[in-house]
């Protein structure tokens, strides 16, 4: 993946949503650059295997669930006694136009996604106040811009994300913390299961014409955990091939 850029040794770095597609391709260039890597999934057979592959080390969880986040972070400290890197990456979908939309669909997705960015940044925040520093890098979307149909749960709580972001980019700072976002767009699982036809049609509205590789997007997070990035915070950086031009 090439990761000679990257330099995280002595690093500790949590990533949700690891077990498979861009939150496993994050994992996997934190742990190939020295970083003390946990993998956080729901799946906890698909995530210890993964975590054994990469030599991290994977951790099963709900990110809707509030006590399994702090415990996951309380894992972390006892483990290596600091929090470095968080990207808050997991998330589900419930796809359904809204006059089908449930409680249980509408809710379960704000809570993955928007709740567990809430969880995790919370549980990791006294870490950062004793160290004076941190990265978080959060994961949004394009559909919590401009919305997509069948998708009001997920664009909702995309864009909630963004609002989040900038808040807590805000609230971080007097720490020495950033926080900032990513609007990816990757060829993942959910981008093979679409019918050819209209993923073909979905590819010819990207400029650069193709889906990124997750691996892509993991250059960014990279870029935006690093020292590099120390001046940045509060900002989405679309790596989505041109597609919110």
């Amino acid at each position: 993946m090439g990761n000679l850029a990257y330099h995280f040794s002595g690093l500790t770095v949590i990533v949700t949503g690891a077990a498979r597609g861009v939150g496993l391709g994050i994992a996997e260039l934190f742990a190939g650059a020295g970083a003390d890597t946990f993998m956080i999934d729901f799946d906890e057979g698909a995530v210890a295997e993964q975590a054994d592959r990469l030599g991290a080390r994977g951790l099963a969880a709900d990110v809707a669930d509030t006590s399994a986040v702090e415990r996951v972070v309380e894992r972390v400290l006892d483990g290596t006694g600091r929090v470095d890197v968080l990207v808050n990456n997991a998330g589900i979908l419930r796809d359904r136009t809204v006059w089908h939309l449930t409680d249980d669909e509408w809710a379960s997705v704000m809570d993955v996604h928007l709740g567990g960015t809430f969880r995790f940044t919370r549980a990791v925040t006294p870490s950062f106040r004793r160290q004076r520093s941190g990265r978080i890098i959060n994961v949004t979307s394009y559909s919590g811009l401009r919305g997509n149909v069948g998708q009001s749960n997920y664009a909702a709580a995309k864009a909630g994300i963004i609002g989040f972001t900038k808040t807590t980019a805000k609230e971080l700072a007097r720490f020495g913390a950033t926080v900032n976002a990513i609007s990816p767009n990757a060829r993942t699982r959910m981008i093979e299961s679409i019918p050819d036809e209209k993923r073909q049609e979905l590819t010819r509205g990207i400029p650069l014409g193709r889906f990124g590789d997750p691996g892509e997007m993991a250059h960014a997070v990279a870029f935006l955990a690093s020292d590099e990035a120390a001046y940045i915070t509060g900002v989405v950086l679309p790596v989505d091939g041109g597609l919110s031009i």
